[in-house]
């Protein structure tokens, strides 16, 4: 069984009680999520509290968006969040996720980690033709790029 690790980190220059209510409730990812923009027609659904632990998102949209659930499963205010995101298409797979926030000179660090596992025939297949790191590695960049300007229009508002 292989195994296999998406990282990224950016400073956004902000403080990290601005940054982490907009990861800790899956309603605010609208604003900032990669996914979000994949299929307009995607169905939602949020479950358990608003935020932190045991909030939930389901979804379900086309091919590229596929389907699935995330729910916090530790919060630690201003600090991590850790995420049991679960994909049932196009293929079943289970990602632990964590963002990490740390304060810098300058704002604050984030660092967004999903891990996984290439289990079955058809996954392990899959990872010698895909990269995870390059399938995902640049939506990470860019939810985190999103991310900062979702703060920024926070702060304006």
């Amino acid at each position: 069984m292989s195994t296999y690790e998406v990282r990224r980190s950016a400073v956004i220059p902000a403080a990290t009680d601005d940054i982490f209510p907009l990861v800790n409730n899956f309603h605010e990812w609208a604003a900032w999520s990669p996914w979000e923009k994949v299929d307009p027609g995607m169905s939602r659904r949020y479950f358990g509290p608003e935020s932190g632990v045991g909030a939930g998102y389901e979804w379900s949209g086309n091919r590229k968006a596929g389907s699935g659930t995330m729910e916090i499963v530790e919060s630690i205010p201003a600090s991590s969040i850790m995420i049991r995101l679960q994909f049932t298409r196009p293929f079943k797979a289970l990602n632990p996720t964590t963002f990490t926030f740390v304060p810098v000179s300058g704002g604050t660090e984030v660092t967004w980690l999903m891990t996984g596992e290439n289990k079955g025939a058809a996954a392990k297949l899959f990872s010698l033709f895909l990269n995870m790191d390059k399938l995902v590695g640049a939506d990470f960049d860019k939810g985190l790029a999103s991310l900062a300007s979702a703060v920024a229009a926070k702060k304006q508002s």
